[in-house]
């Protein structure tokens, strides 16, 4: 009978403290920065000495409302925040002043369509049933902006499947996509950690043109894997010809700098069917290694 009953707890939890702590009298003492409790002054956290426990903080919150939410895997889609929906495009063109504007609206529209593309990837991803335990796979991961990044959380969305958003903070105003499930939209500080949380749960990458930030989040993806930090995985490459106009994967190996079986990490799609049959039978032919439970890389 002893067994059944649950250990008596010994010290207040940190909330209780935190809520007696708003009632305290108020005395020199009490009103000075320094009697604050730590874990709630906010200047104190944010002083530069304490930047490596907000990188754990910025580590560990998305790590475990993930966990509470049974993601066990995700399906990442990068790209462009400056692409339009097809729906837009037009208007793009139409309010060009000069021709150069216009050359852009009119590269811009010739990409959108992508936007469709991103969309039923994430159609097909979401209904991907989860395991017998509960444990939800091939979860929608975007950074949570506009564009490609909408269209991937809007995918699932038309599936009624929860979606991530991994918003960062940037000097102009955001905000997340409304497509994206309110309980998994993070905000982040540091690129670092953010781009971290996209790869830690990733079993498979899409990525459509976009810019730097795209750029950055792709060629670190085939570093990582190069290098063997990162366990092969389908990375999904978009827009052929937009990648060969801005990028020259042959040229690598030509100078040298990377070797030709390197152009094997990547998977070149025009159709969402096509890649999420490649991304099934890819995991046919490498099934996972079993693992106990996801966590961040040590």
């Amino acid at each position: 009978m002893a067994d059944t009953i649950p250990p008596k707890r010994i010290f207040p939890t940190s909330k209780v403290d935190a809520h007696s702590a708003r009632h305290v009298p108020s005395v020199p003492q009490t009103e000075s920065d320094a009697y604050k409790l730590a874990f709630q002054d906010l200047d104190f956290l944010l002083r530069e000495d304490l930047r490596p426990v907000r990188f754990q903080l910025e580590l560990l919150k998305p790590e475990l409302f993930l966990q509470e939410a049974k993601i066990a895997s995700t399906f990442v889609f990068y790209g462009s925040a400056r692409i339009p929906e097809p729906a837009v495009a037009d208007a793009l063109i139409a309010a060009a002043t000069n021709d150069q504007q216009r050359r852009i609206a009119e590269r811009l529209k010739a990409k959108s369509p992508y936007y469709e593309v991103a969309r039923e990837l994430a159609r097909l991803a979401s209904r991907h049933e989860s395991n017998g335990d509960g444990m939800h796979h091939f979860v929608v991961c975007s950074g949570g902006g506009p564009s490609i990044m909408e269209g991937a959380n809007r995918g699932a969305w038309d599936e009624g499947k929860e979606s991530i958003g991994l918003n960062i903070v940037l000097p102009h105003e955001q905000l997340p996509n409304p497509y994206v499930t309110p309980d998994l939209s993070f905000q982040f500080h540091y690129f670092a950690l953010r781009k971290m949380h996209f790869l830690i749960r990733a079993r498979a990458v899409a990525v459509f043109p976009g810019g730097y930030g795209t750029f950055d989040e792709l060629f670190e993806l085939l570093t990582l894997v190069q290098t063997g930090k990162v366990r092969p995985l389908p990375i999904l490459l978009f827009g052929r010809d937009y990648w060969n106009r801005v990028i020259n994967f042959e040229a690598l190996v030509e100078e040298g700098v990377i070797a030709p079986h390197d152009l094997d990490l990547i998977h070149w799609s025009e159709d969402a069917a096509e890649a999420w049959d490649y991304v099934t039978r890819f995991y046919e032919q490498h099934p996972e290694p079993q693992r106990e439970q996801t966590s961040p890389p040590e």
